[in-house]
Order: C-alpha cells, then sequence, then structure tokens
C-alpha cells in the first residue's frame, strides 16, 4: 500500500478534496485487501493444521486433501476450510453426509428432494467470515447475505449453556427490547430452539397459528415473524449452537432454500468454533456486573479482552464493558460498542502511540499513560475535534482504556505546544530587573541543553555559539539590553548531532523612561533549511562542472568525428558504383558513438565495403570502434580474405582493453570487370538487395559475433549484381524498435525500399524518413550502393 500525497493547486489554496476522498478511499480498499488476505491465510493455515493432526500428513498433502474434498463436493477452498474448522470433534467421515429432511421435524413440511445449495453465495459467504470476529459480527454478516436470496430480516444466534438452557450471544434484525427479552432461554420442551438442539435436525415453523399451539415464539405480537427456521449448529462433539432465521413473508421455506441454509449452519461451525461460542456462566455474570458498574461511570471507558492470532500474538481487543460515556467514531456509544472489536470502532489507533502502548500495559503491570492528543468524536450527529489523553491498565487478562478530555485552555496550550515542535522553535523569557528566566521545553531542545540545567541567563547566551559566530552575537544582545533595540541574529552552536543553525529574535519591554526591564523572544532551529541551500548551492556547482564536462566531451566528440569517421558531402564513386552514405548518432551533439562505416577502392581496382556495430555508447564505444575500423582496412589492402579479416579482428577484440566488448561487421569486396560481390559477416544483418522494384535480404554465411568465442567459424558468399541494382548495407539501428522483434524491422525496411524508389539521394531520404523513429533510437549507418543502369 502506498500513499499519495494531495497537494493545493496554488500556495494558499485548498486541498481538493474530492482528490484526498479518492486516495482516502484507495488506501481503505487496499487495506482491506490486505485484512481480507491476511485473515484468508490464517483461515486456510488452521485448516491445514487440522488435516495434519487427523491424517498425519505434510502440509502440502494437507492442502491438497482440502482441495480436492473441495473439488469434490463442489465448494471453494475457503468454504471446505471453514468446514473442517466446524468438523474438529468429529470423528472422520465414512460416508457422505446427506441432508437431513425437512420431514424428520414434527413441524416440517412435506419432504422434497434434495438441491445443491447456491454454491455462488456460500462462496461470497465464505469469504465474507474472515472478518467476523466475534458471534454478533457473524450474525449481521449472515443477515446481510441471506436477506436477498431467503428474505430473512432477522437473525439468532443462541448457545447451549453448561448449566442447560440457551444464551443469545448474537443477533441481527431485533430491537434490544426482544433481544433481551429472550436473551436467556430455560432448559424447557417446546421451545424451538432447545427442541431443535436437543434433536440435532433443523426446525422449520411456517404456520404461525398452528406452531403457536406447540411452541412459545419470539416476537410480540408471535404473527411478526410469519416464517422460521431453527438450525442446529456442531462446533463440538455435538450442536451447541442454533441459528434462527426469522421471516415476515408467510409461505414455506422452498426446498432449494433450506438445502441453502443447512449449507450456511454448516459453514457458520468454523467461525464459531474459533469463537469459543460456549457461554461461561461465571464469565457471563462478571461482565454483567462490570457492564452495570460501568453504566454509571461518568467517563469515558472500556473493558478490553485480547483477541490473538495462532501464534499468540494480539490482533485485536474485544469490547466487554462500556461507559455511557463512550462513543467510536461514528457515534456508537455505552452498550452498543458490546461485543464489537476495538479497532472496528476506532481504526485510527492501529497507526497510533495508543496501541503500542495497550500492548505494552497487557504485557507487563505498569499502566500506560498517553500524551495528549486529538479526536474527531460525534455528538447529536455533529463531528467535533476535542484534546484527549488516555491511561491503559491491566485487568487480569484484560485491559481497562480510559480517556479524559482536556478543557479548552489545555488545548490552546497543546496547540502551542505543537506549534513550537512543528515549526522547531521556542519561546524564552528573561526579566532584567529580578533575573528571571522562562524557555519553553522546545528551546532546551533546539540548544541541546538538559532542563534540569536551567535557563541560561541572557548576557552569556552568545557564549553557546561558536566562537566566530560569539562576536556579532554578542553585540546584538547588547543593543538589545542597552538599547532596546530589537534582535534578529543567525549563529552557529555545537550538539551531540553535529552543527545547528538557529536564529534568535527578541525585543524588549521598557519601563516609562524607556528602559528595558523585560526581554521576550524566540529561538529557531533553520538548520534543515540551511542543509538544503548548502545542498542546492553545492548541486549548482555541480551542473555548472558537469556542463562543462559536456562541452569538452561535445568538442573531443567533434573532432574524432573529423579524425576517424569523416563523412563525405558528396556521393562516393568507387569502382563504378554510386555509393550514398548516412551516419545519424543517437545522440544530438555527440556525432561518433560505436556504428562505422568504410567504402575505399582497393589497390587492385575493386571496391571495399565495410559496416560495424560496437556494443555501447561513449568513449569507449569510439576507441573500439578505430580499433576495428582501421584494422580492417589495413588486412583487406594488405590481401587478407575477407574470413581471415574477420578472424584475426575477433582475436583483436578478445584480447583489447574491454574482454567483454562485442561487435558486428559486414565486410563486403565489389569486382566491376565481373560486377562480383563477394562478402562475409559478423553476426551482422544481411544486406537488402533492391532489384527491379522488389526488395530481397541476401542470405547470409556463417559468421558470429566478434569478441564473442576464441574459436570462431566465419565464410564467403558470392553474388553478382546487375544493371539498376541496389544495395543497402546498415547497422541494426535502423531496424531495430524497443518490444520489436527484429523481423519485423526487416520487414519495415524491405517495404519501405521497394516505395522509395532508385533515384538517390531522394530515395536514401525517403528510405530513412519511413523507418526511423524521431526519438529513442540506436545510432544507424547506411551505405546505399547503386548500380549505375548503363553498368558495361
Amino acid at each position: 500500500m502506498t500513499s499519495e500525497p494531495a497537494l493545493p493547486a496554488e500556495p494558499g489554496s485548498l486541498p481538493d478534496l474530492a482528490a484526498l476522498t479518492r486516495v482516502v478511499a484507495r488506501q481503505r480498499a487496499e487495506l482491506d485487501r490486505l485484512q481480507d488476505l491476511a485473515a484468508t491465510s490464517t483461515v486456510l493455515e488452521r485448516a491445514k493444521g487440522a488435516v495434519m493432526a487427523r491424517l498425519g500428513c505434510a502440509p502440502e498433502a494437507a492442502q491438497e486433501e482440502l482441495q480436492r474434498r473441495a473439488d469434490s463436493a463442489r465448494r471453494t477452498l475457503l468454504e471446505e476450510c471453514w468446514i473442517t474448522l466446524g468438523d474438529l470433534a468429529r470423528p472422520p467421515r465414512t460416508a457422505p453426509e446427506r441432508v437431513p429432511s425437512p420431514a424428520a421435524a414434527p413441524e416440517a413440511a412435506p419432504a422434497a428432494t434434495p438441491q445443491e445449495p447456491d454454491a455462488d453465495a456460500l462462496g461470497l459467504l465464505g469469504r465474507a467470515l474472515v472478518r467476523v470476529g466475534s458471534p454478533q459480527d457473524l450474525a449481521r454478516c449472515l443477515l446481510d447475505r441471506l436477506a436477498p436470496g431467503v428474505d430473512a430480516d432477522a437473525l439468532m444466534i443462541y448457545a447451549r449453556r453448561p448449566a442447560g438452557g440457551l444464551e443469545l450471544i448474537g443477533h441481527a434484525g431485533v430491537d434490544d427490547v426482544l433481544a433481551g427479552q429472550w436473551s436467556r432461554v430455560p432448559p424447557l420442551t417446546g421451545i424451538a430452539a432447545v427442541d431443535a438442539l436437543d434433536s440435532g435436525r433443523a426446525h422449520w415453523l411456517e404456520n404461525p397459528a398452528e406452531d403457536a399451539l406447540r411452541h412459545p415464539l419470539i416476537g410480540d405480537p408471535p404473527s411478526t415473524w410469519r416464517s422460521r427456521a431453527w438450525l442446529p449448529v456442531v462446533t463440538g462433539e455435538s450442536a451447541d449452537v442454533v441459528l434462527g432465521v426469522l421471516r415476515r413473508r408467510e409461505g414455506p421455506f422452498t426446498p432449494a432454500v433450506r438445502t441453502h441454509l443447512l449449507a450456511v449452519a454448516r459453514l457458520c461451525a468454523g467461525p464459531l468454533r474459533t469463537f469459543g461460542a460456549r457461554p461461561d456462566d461465571s464469565v457471563g455474570t462478571l461482565a454483567d456486573a462490570v457492564q452495570t458498574v460501568f453504566d454509571r461511570l461518568p467517563v469515558a471507558a472500556l473493558v478490553l479482552t485480547p483477541l490473538r492470532s495462532a501464534s499468540g500474538a494480539v490482533e485485536d481487543f474485544r469490547i466487554d464493558a462500556a461507559t455511557g460515556g463512550t462513543s467510536d467514531a461514528v457515534g456508537r456509544g455505552g452498550r452498543e460498542l458490546l461485543g464489537l472489536r476495538f479497532l472496528e470502532c476506532w481504526p485510527e489507533v492501529a497507526d497510533e502511540p495508543l496501541w503500542q502502548g495497550c500492548l505494552e500495559a497487557l504485557a507487563d503491570d505498569e499502566p500506560y499513560e498517553s500524551e495528549p492528543f486529538a479526536r474527531q468524536q460525534v455528538v447529536d450527529g455533529v463531528g467535533e475535534l476535542s484534546t484527549y489523553s488516555a491511561r491503559a491498565a491491566r485487568l487480569g487478562d484484560g485491559l481497562v482504556v480510559s480517556w479524559v478530555q482536556h478543557d479548552p485552555s489545555d488545548r490552546q496550550e497543546q496547540r502551542l505546544a505543537d506549534v513550537q515542535r512543528l515549526g522547531k522553535l521556542g519561546w524564552a523569557t528573561w526579566n532584567l530587573l529580578t533575573g528571571e528566566r522562562n524557555w519553553s521545553s522546545q528551546v532546551f531542545a533546539i540548544l541541546d541543553r538538559d532542563p534540569a540545567q536551567g535557563p541560561v541567563p541572557l548576557p552569556r547566551l552568545p557564549a553557546l555559539a561558536l566562537p566566530e559566530d560569539v562576536p556579532a552575537l554578542a553585540r546584538a544582545v547588547g543593543r538589545l539590553m542597552r538599547d532596546g533595540q530589537p534582535c534578529d541574529m543567525p549563529f552557529r552552536i555545537a550538539t551531540r548531532d553535529g552543527i545547528r543553525h538557529l536564529r534568535a529574535v527578541a525585543e524588549t519591554l521598557s519601563d516609562v523612561d524607556g528602559t528595558p526591564i523585560e526581554v521576550h523572544g524566540f529561538l529557531q532551529d533553520l538548520t534543515a533549511q540551511r542543509n538544503a541551500e548548502l545542498a542546492l548551492v553545492a548541486s549548482e556547482r555541480a551542473m555548472v562542472t558537469q556542463h562543462g564536462v559536456l562541452q569538452a566531451e561535445r568538442t573531443v566528440a567533434a573532432r574524432l568525428q573529423d579524425a576517424l569517421l569523416p563523412l563525405p558531402k558528396q556521393p562516393v564513386r568507387l569502382a563504378g558504383l554510386r555509393v550514398d552514405i548516412v551516419y545519424l548518432p543517437a545522440q544530438s551533439g555527440l556525432n561518433v558513438g560505436g556504428d562505422w562505416f568504410s567504402a575505399i577502392e582497393l589497390p587492385d581496382g575493386d571496391a571495399l565495403f565495410v559496416v560495424g556495430d560496437v556494443a555501447g555508447h561513449g568513449m569507449d564505444a569510439v576507441a573500439a570502434m578505430a580499433l576495428l575500423r582501421f584494422t580492417a582496412k589495413g588486412m583487406v589492402i594488405t590481401g587478407s580474405s575477407l574470413t581471415g579479416a574477420l578472424t584475426r579482428l575477433n582475436a583483436l577484440l578478445l584480447h583489447s582493453r574491454d574482454p567483454h566488448g562485442t561487435a558486428t561487421m559486414v565486410l563486403a569486396r565489389y569486382s566491376s570487370r565481373e560486377r562480383r560481390l563477394v562478402w562475409a559477416q559478423a553476426g551482422h544483418p544481411p544486406p537488402l538487395l533492391l532489384r527491379a522494384g522488389r526488395a530481397r535480404y541476401l542470405e547470409r554465411p556463417v559468421g558470429m559475433l566478434l569478441g564473442a568465442s576464441d574459436t570462431p567459424r566465419y565464410e564467403e558468399a558470392e553474388f553478382r549484381l546487375e544493371p539498376g541494382d541496389r544495395l543497402v548495407l546498415y547497422t541494426d539501428g535502423l531496424v531495430e524498435r524497443p518490444g520489436e522483434s527484429i523481423d519485423r524491422g526487416l520487414e519495415r525496411l524491405a517495404r519501405a525500399a521497394e516505395r522509395s524508389g532508385r533515384a538517390a539521394p531522394a530515395a536514401l531520404d525517403r528510405l530513412l524518413g519511413t523507418v526511423l523513429e524521431p526519438e529513442g533510437r540506436d545510432d544507424v549507418c547506411v551505405l546505399d550502393v547503386q548500380v549505375p543502369p548503363n553498368a558495361g
């Protein structure tokens, strides 16, 4: 997850609220995604552990077994993990479970053929369950998921009490009054929820008039819920939890809905088992007693129980008691917070010192006292920003967290402290008559002085500066104390962290005679600003130096251009051929790169054409280019064959100062008497022949890259040119483009050559204008060799 700053369009303008909203929305969405991923991974690891313990297999085999079960039952992997966690206490199944027939319950409708549950809906529910942290969360989640397809209007979750009867541990869609009336259900027969648990079978109540004769029905009047379903959930060796689905609509539950609800009940066994849904009488009684006391406290406080991961780390806290004066970020308060998670109610705490303070207070017996901080609270639907201090203290295995709201004067003082801290400045006063002096805490921090030593008298302030700054600061302080002349003086001090650049600003209060009697002012730390200024000056100097270096390189490059690679201003005539030459460097202003050419007439009247390309750019590439260019011509002039020259050039490059350097090359020798072209190549693109308006590439003889191997192999190829032929030799910068196959570049060059015509140099200009990219290209070198149409 990354943060995106939203800045004002102009200095002094307000931030773009819409942009800020989008940034916050993206960050929250990313946070939700990461939390879902972590929770899903936790569920998968727990399910793998259960399978490993039961089958005695490795983690990889456990995951494969979970995936096999999911595929076999046409469930998602996450669904199978929840079901596996819910089945921990059961013996291994020997046969596939059958969906209980609705006819098994005395109040059920006629049996129908079981149908497959809605796989998509169950998959969505399985993913939603990873964010559920309590039975109350589970009730809300189930109601949200069941409302569309099942027409569920309310949901109640009961757990069996150790002493008998049921206790309501989660509900949604019913008001607090009704939930309070039915929070405890006695262990009596005839109550549908109790009977469903005792029988282990779902009870479907679909006729209120008849059902009321056999069961006490929840609701006032009972006809409020026209149809109900009570579904037992096995979270141990037997059914300990029952789900109640209540609907206001009349009519029976269809077979598809029944099958779906039974699958939902089975899916919920995993989360309920991780909650430890079975209530403890002693804990419940203690929680009720604590909450009763908290209802009467005039402060803001919570009782928190830690929720730990499988590794034992505290992931969050559950709110077990809350005072009436406590409200969360959305305005919920008092008993509305019970059962919710701490970070759900105050998500911003995760990034604040209070969270770490809670963890430290839980780990030892030392309470945590926070610094004052600002918090947004909702009062009568309106958000207000207030300043608080928090305290966290251990209570048994949990925490008591309380807040104290500061009055406006405290908030004003805190704001002043924040301004001094953020602005890196502090205030100071000196009474010149009594000698009394006062500094804010920030002045001690700026001067790197222990507060226990107290403030320095004003006349001794210059002594804190570096020796070279003492005289100027002493004169300014003297004028301030004698004449009341205001002071605004920069100076430096030496601290444990290095030199600090400070600014002292002060003025005086005088008596009726104009004599200064009190000095007040501030000290400001300008070290960061001064360092930035010095860095900017150094950067400007470096840029000037670099500019000079670049100018020198351009001058050297221009001279190298004339010395190493002179470009003819007119077409070259060699052995009866017309040769047009183009060299285009990759960088403007730097006219020599790794590409080069040679076009000369040999002593016997033949013509030699060479095109080469050294890997890289800069002076090293220029040096390698010059070495190969002049050596290649010298070898051929002195009688070496083309393949022999390539072999020797390969050895020369291998033993150069850059043993990892490589190059490509084409050597071609033309005899005008026979119009015969003999050529060889070393890893270079083939020449392009244009004859009678059709373009094709000459078939390359064997030849590998120069500098790539100490045992290379090179062969020659022979070709006869006809009057009117046009032969193009080029470097790879003409055909290569980033992210594109060179074959496409070769095809593009061939098509462009056919359209460019025969008349030079216009044909070559059109060819280059069609093929070359305006930006981002490599060096390009082209020899356009043409045989006159009337050649003998």
